[in-house]
């Protein structure tokens, strides 16, 4: 069974369900770029211990007393139990709530490929996250408000896009235009609904509908 979501949007815990039950109380972690032979690969972190599983694996170049938040800081990646150097990487910390997910996220910045990513994917599981499932940052970006569901849905849209109208199209929907165009329909017809009340309870005014 999977977690669904709560009256309050949250994750809810299902019975039997081994996943953890909310969003606040665990930390997610997946590639976030296509697995293959590139110049640069993308290991996304989100939850809150983030910065606590970074800080296990990460080695600055330079002496770093305070992560700032939306800053970069080159460095390298390590495996703690061995003390091995894995890559010279790029890192970046996003707090809460000024991120994707509205959690504290982490973006590590590695050379791509598949033994490489899987390693430091590896590294970082054993720090405490866990593997996020297909969708999940989104889902947690929808869950914590940051976007709506027309919003959620155009995310996949502008990852599918074929043409370039796709692309506007998604693009537009996205920064929550449908969303817009949604939120007016639904005033004019609580205006309206109001109106056609107004009309049935006092049938002796004259009210404009």
């Amino acid at each position: 069974m999977t977690p669904k979501a709560s009256k309050k949007g949250r994750l809810a815990k299902v019975p039997g369900d081994s996943l953890p039950a909310t969003p606040e109380e665990d930390t997610i972690a997946a590639i976030a770029t296509p697995v293959g032979q590139a110049g640069i690969g993308i290991i996304r972190i989100s939850g809150p211990r983030s910065l606590d599983i970074a800080r296990a694996l990460f080695r600055p170049r330079r002496p770093v007393n305070r992560f700032e938040s939306h800053h970069l800081y080159l460095g390298h990646l390590y495996d703690p139990s061995s003390g091995e150097t894995i890559d010279e990487v790029l890192l970046s910390f996003m707090r809460a709530p000024r991120s994707y997910t509205r959690e504290d996220v982490v973006e590590i910045n590695s050379h791509s490929g598949y033994v490489l990513l899987s390693t430091a994917l590896r590294l970082i599981l054993e720090q405490g996250a866990r593997p996020a499932r297909p969708g999940e940052f989104t889902l947690r970006a929808f869950l914590n408000g940051r976007i709506d569901l027309t919003q959620a849905e155009a995310v996949v849209d502008l990852i599918n896009c074929r043409s370039e109208k796709g692309l506007r199209l998604a693009t537009r929907q996205v920064r929550g235009a449908l969303k817009q165009e949604i939120e007016a329909l639904r005033k004019a017809a609580v205006d309206l609904l109001a109106h056609a009340e107004v009309a049935i309870d006092f049938p002796e005014e004259e009210a404009d509908i």
